[in-house]
C-alpha cells in the first residue's frame, strides 16, 4: 500500500515554518572567579561560603599567605584576589606588586594604618577593605566593581587617602614608614640580595614575565615579625600602643572559642543566614550564640558589639563600658 502521508517519497521535505517565538537563548555571562588569600581559615571559609552564594561569583582558590596567593593566581589566572595585609611567611603588602600583574588586587583586611592602606594603594591595590565597615553585600559589589575597574574604599582607607592628599605627599620614601617586618620581606628577613621581592614598579619590571619566585624562608620569631603580628581567632591589630597597632585585650570578654568565631564573622560584616552555614550550624543556634555574646560585651546591636570587639569604640582600651 503507497505511502499516503509522502506522496513523492523522492522529494525534499520544505523547511518547518518559521517560528516568530523561537528565541536562541543568550549566552550565559561568565562567572567572575575569584582568590582569597587570608591566614585566618575561619575568614577564608566564610568569604568563600558568602561569594560562592552568588550565581556570577566562584571562588576558584585559597590561599593562607601571599606566596601562595601568588602560586593560586599564575595558576587559576582569576578575575579579582582578595588579599589580607597580616599573613605570616609573606605578607600581602610584599606579595602585592607581583599579583597586581594578574589581576586586580582587592585589599581586605583588619589593618587600618593610614601607612598601609597608603603603601598598598601605592603598589597596585584596586581597593581597600576593612572588616567590620562593609556589608555582605557591599563585599560583593566591590569584587563585582573592581573587576570593571572601580575602586572601593571602607571610611577608613578613604580617610587615611584624604589625610594623604591633604598632606600633598605621596607614601613610601619620604612619608608613613610601616610598620617593622610589614613589606619588607627581602630588605629585613631575607637579607639585601636579587632574590629578594621588589618593593616598586622599577624594579619590578626588570623581572622576566615569566618569573618564578624564590624560595622564601619563614622568618625567625620575634614580637616584632610579620608572623605575630596577625593574631589567631579572636584577635585583631585594632587600637594603638606607645604609636604602633596592637590587640585589644579581649580576654576580659570571656568569649568561648565558637563565639569568638562568630564575633569575628559578624565584625566582617555576615548575616546569621551566612554565620550558619560557614560554621555548619543552624540559624537558630547562631542566634543562641549571638545573644549569649551581646551579654558578655555588654552590647545591644552587631554594630556595637564589632565596635567593641575590634577595639574601636570609645573607652575600648580601658574596659568594659
Amino acid at each position: 500500500m503507497p505511502d499516503q502521508t509522502n506522496p513523492h517519497p523522492g522529494a525534499s521535505q520544505p523547511p518547518p515554518p518559521h517560528n516568530p517565538f523561537d528565541f536562541a537563548q543568550p549566552a550565559q555571562p561568565s562567572r567572575l572567579r575569584v582568590v582569597v588569600a587570608d591566614d585566618n581559615p575561619v575568614v577564608r571559609a566564610g568569604l568563600t561560603a558568602l561569594l560562592s552564594g552568588r550565581e556570577d561569583i566562584t571562588v576558584v582558590a585559597e590561599a593562607a599567605d601571599g606566596r601562595e596567593a601568588y602560586e593560586a593566581a599564575q595558576q587559576h589566572h582569576p578575575d579579582v584576589v582578595l588579599l589580607d595585609v597580616r599573613m605570616p611567611g609573606v605578607d600581602g603588602i610584599s606579595a602585592l606588586p607581583y599579583l597586581v600583574r594578574i589581576a586586580p588586587v582587592v585589599m581586605l583586611t583588619y589593618s587600618r594604618e593610614s601607612e598601609i592602606v597608603q603603601e598598598a594603594l601605592r603598589r597596585g591595590a584596586g581597593g581597600y577593605l576593612v572588616h567590620g565597615e562593609f556589608t555582605a553585600g557591599q563585599l560583593v559589589d566591590a569584587v563585582r566593581d573592581i573587576k570593571q575597574g572601580r575602586a572601593h574604599f571602607t571610611p577608613t582607607a578613604a580617610g587615611a587617602l584624604l589625610a594623604q592628599l591633604r598632606q600633598g605627599q605621596g607614601p613610601g620614601p619620604g612619608g608613613s614608614a610601616l610598620p617593622d617586618g610589614l613589606g619588607q620581606a627581602d630588605a629585613n628577613a631575607y637579607g639585601n640580595s636579587a632574590s629578594g621581592w621588589p618593593h616598586n614598579q622599577t624594579q619590578l619590571a626588570a623581572q622576566p614575565a615569566g618569573m618564578t619566585l624564590p624560595h622564601v624562608p619563614t622568618p625567625p620569631t620575634s614580637p616584632e615579625n610579620l608572623s605575630q603580628v596577625q593574631p589567631d581567632v579572636g584577635q585583631s591589630s585594632s587600637g594603638w600602643t606607645s604609636g604602633r597597632p596592637a590587640a585589644p585585650d579581649r580576654s576580659r570578654f570571656q568569649l568561648s572559642t565558637r563565639e569568638a568565631e562568630i564575633m569575628d564573622l559578624i565584625a566582617s560584616g555576615m548575616n546569621n543566614q551566612q554565620i550558619a552555614a560557614t560554621c555548619f550550624i543552624s540559624e537558630k543556634t547562631v542566634k543562641n550564640h549571638i545573644n549569649r555574646i551581646f551579654a558578655k560585651l555588654h552590647s545591644t546591636s552587631r554594630s556595637e558589639a564589632a565596635a567593641k570587639w575590634l577595639g574601636t569604640a570609645p573607652g575600648s582600651h580601658r574596659g568594659l563600658g
